[in-house]
């Protein structure tokens, strides 16, 4: 296992790049724990497969180094880093059985028969592929091929880190779920460092220790999901984390007192601001009480999501979401408060800090 050290890395795809904006990967300067278990979470195109695969040597960063262990391995190709990378779709050798599939990175090092054999079949168990290990792989479905390529990035147990790049996209919901906390014990039995690259906010909250939220080809926050709902650092983690979204208004900010259009809302506290041109206030919806008393709201409509509703609002001609229970009443003349610590303000998007 490796502590993996990004030291000013960035990258583009052209040699040409000059400006921020021509870099894919804008500059990473972070470290992360050897035994952790981060999840790369953003949109398609922030960047975060470029990031896994220059850890894991398949591209070579136009800036910066990286380093396991203190060892800068920068330019030392994929074979020389002692990594296991799963890829998005299944790749494995079709004329193996799934047996020697999963025994091949072993045989490759000289590993002792008896050993193979015990480890293949721990993990024939894990990924419940044990009633087909004498099964010719070109045979079986494509959720059944990316299961033998998660077991065989699995398998070793000598690795620096274990990298994921969507693996569980080609997976069937139910399996997903099995999966996600088979690697989840897996981490905890093994200690290994795991970097698990994916768009689905349930699967990086479920999965890591702790999440590296990447928009627009750098890092916004990293934190644990508890922090990244409770305090988002930056509006993008506020409305791509949750279901549904941080609500985020333009508002206008004096000492500890925030106003949306013709409202005011006290604050924990006054903001640090210094100048910046945009400034919005921003709040979950589970941080939004709706009653009979407060700030008035109309409402739109009303989802109802099983154990919560989701009531959709505007107020100060905001739009505005709020989380209720199921059973709760929706009041004829609705109005609302804010938890005062579930609030923040973002100046040009990112949160400031509130003196008080």
């Amino acid at each position: 296992m490796a502590r993996i050290n990004l030291d000013h890395i960035r990258h583009a795809y052209s040699p040409a790049a000059r400006a921020a904006g021509d870099y894919a990967l804008k500059e990473v300067h972070h470290e992360w724990d050897d035994g952790g278990a981060y999840a790369l979470l953003g949109p398609s195109g922030c960047g975060k497969t470029t990031l896994l695969n220059i850890i894991s040597g398949l591209l070579h960063p136009s800036d910066g180094r990286i380093e396991f262990d203190g060892v800068d391995v920068t330019n030392l190709p994929t074979a020389a880093r002692n990594i296991a990378q799963v890829f998005q779709f299944p790749v494995v050798y079709d004329t193996m059985t799934v047996y020697d599939n999963l025994a091949f990175p072993l045989r490759n090092r000289h590993v002792p028969e008896d050993q193979v054999n015990k480890r293949v079949n721990e993990i024939l168990d894990m990924i419940d592929l044990q009633p087909m290990a004498r099964k010719q792989a070109q045979g079986l479905t494509a959720d059944q091929k990316q299961k033998i390529s998660l077991g065989r990035g699995l398998v070793r147990s000598d690795v620096n880190a274990i990298l994921f790049d969507e693996p569980l996209t080609v997976i069937d919901p139910h399996m997903k779920w099995v999966l996600r906390s088979q690697l989840k014990r897996l981490h905890r039995q093994s200690g290994f460092t795991m970097v698990y690259v994916t768009h689905d906010q349930t699967e990086a909250l479920t999965f890591a220790d702790k999440v590296v939220v990447m928009y627009d080809g750098q890092i916004v926050q990293i934190g644990t999901p508890a922090e990244l709902f409770e305090r988002p650092s930056h509006t993008f983690v506020g409305y791509f984390i949750g279901s549904p979204g941080m609500n985020v208004m333009p508002a206008k900010v004096s000492g500890a007192t925030a106003v949306i259009g013709d409202q005011t809302i006290n604050l924990p506290g006054a903001p640090k601001l210094s100048g910046q041109s945009k400034i919005e206030l921003g709040v979950r919806p589970e941080f939004v009480r709706l009653g009979r008393e407060g700030m008035p709201v109309s409402i739109a409509k009303v989802e109802d999501i099983g154990r919560q509703k989701i009531v959709r609002a505007r107020f100060a001609d905001q739009s505005l979401s709020i989380v209720v229970s199921e059973d709760a009443d929706i009041p004829a003349d609705p109005r609302i408060t804010f938890v005062p610590e579930g609030l923040g303000i973002f100046a040009d998007s990112w949160r400031v800090g509130m003196e008080g």
